[in-house]
């Protein structure tokens, strides 16, 4: 196996788009190398191991099962003949059983390995690095910190000219009756400072709006100029509305919406998100180029992001700035003398205190995450139904007995 296979290339150019990897022919003994390989960096777990002595007891179940109902069979036809005749058709049909299950699971992992193996390759190629599995991923993103049982797989990471991380990402969830596997994809790319945690639900695949985004209060639903409402909800939250236009800029509005108006986005923390309701790190090249494509279009905006500044943060500070600089606002935004990057900032008439002029990279705390429904009221709601059903006919009964006698 190449050494490339899990790094990134000496010869990989960031910017560079090659998905050769995803799509030649792999030669059978470098997909075994490979396989043998990946065994030995991953011993088998605890979990593997009782899913094969449980698979072992179902064939010990279901095997016999099968051969006393063919020989049952063949006594009620042939009596004696007919069992014996039962007896070797049980036989034969339990072999070929385990040899099917046997060369599904086969198959199944061939078919992972190389899977991985291309992944890999992709992923040299492209100056980043490949990794199989990450469990319980620390990311800050809302769909990390619902259910249990929550796995990152076959992560592609970047970190020229800034970290990105594409993969496939799943979760449980349990009723107490039964269990639901979620499944989605993401990208997960780092911003230079904290930002106001504010959702995009992309109205062109219905998905934050029915599961997540439905948690959000009402009153952070903010509204945009121009059809960016057409292809976007956007919430941010309380207070936090001047940030968003001045972080949601007419050009910005436009990338998102020329390149992820398919795509779920959420900014918490100093993190970008972008959510699918399927599988992104795959082997399709036209999904990697769509993915490539979305990124780099947005990578161009994040560099006046960087310049935000939350202003509560210098409000809120023990030794406030002079007036001349404490003004409302968004730091490095027109209007605030002494800003950087606005004409003038170097005639002031006196010498600026050091690191006053702008608050420090950060969110206050009404800005850190968006504020969720009450799950009371929906309990509440819910209880006044099924008082009025269940009340409703009694309170009929003694309306009419005392009034329509």
């Amino acid at each position: 196996m190449p050494p490339s296979a899990d790094t990134p290339s000496a010869a990989s150019a960031p910017g560079f788009f090659d998905a050769r990897a995803l799509i030649e022919p792999v030669h059978p003994a470098e997909l075994d190398a490979y396989a043998r390989a990946h065994r030995a960096a991953n011993p088998t777990s605890a979990a593997q191991v009782a899913g094969w002595v449980f698979g072992v007891i179902g064939l010990l179940f279901v095997v016999p099962v099968i051969g006393i109902f063919l020989m049952g069979i063949g006594y009620a036809m042939a009596r004696g003949t007919g069992v014996a005749v039962g007896l070797v058709l049980g036989v034969v049909l339990a072999a070929g059983l385990i040899v099917g299950v046997v060369a599904l699971v086969r198959r199944a992992n061939r078919l992972r390995a190389l899977t991985r193996l291309r992944l890999s390759r992709f992923a040299g190629a492209n100056a980043m690095t490949y990794i199989d599995r990450i469990d319980a991923p620390p990311l800050p993103g809302m769909i990390f910190s619902s259910g249990s049982s929550r796995m990152s797989t076959d992560v592609l990471r970047g970190v020229e000219p800034r970290f990105v991380e594409f993969g496939n990402y799943q979760y449980t969830t349990s009723n107490g009756k039964q269990s639901t596997t979620h499944r989605w994809g993401y990208v997960a790319v780092k911003l230079d400072v904290p930002l106001p945690n504010i959702v995009l639900d992309a109205l062109g695949n219905n998905t934050l709006g029915s599961t997540l985004a439905a948690a959000f209060r009402g009153d952070q639903r903010l509204s945009l100029e121009g059809d960016f409402d057409r292809y976007f909800s956007l919430y941010c939250p309380a207070g936090y509305e001047a940030d968003a236009l001045y972080l949601f800029t007419p050009d910005v509005m436009a990338r998102f919406i020329d390149h992820a108006a398919e795509l779920d986005v959420e900014i918490v923390d100093d993190w970008l998100f972008l959510y699918a309701r399927r599988d992104v790190s795959t082997l399709d090249p036209a999904t990697w180029a769509w993915l490539f494509g979305a990124v780099g279009a947005l990578l161009t905006k994040l560099d006046q992001w960087a310049r935000w500044r939350d202003d509560r943060l210098r409000l809120a500070a023990p030794h406030p700035a002079n007036p001349a600089a404490a003004g409302p606002g968004i730091s490095g935004s027109p209007g605030i003398p002494g800003s950087p990057g606005v004409p003038g900032a170097s005639t002031l008439p006196f010498a600026a205190p050091a690191g006053m002029l702008t608050p420090p990279p950060g969110v206050a705390a009404p800005g850190r995450r968006l504020r969720r429904r009450s799950p009371w009221l929906v309990v509440g709601i819910i209880l006044g139904v099924v008082f009025i059903v269940t009340a409703a006919p009694f309170a009929l009964g003694i309306f009419g007995f005392l009034f329509l006698r």
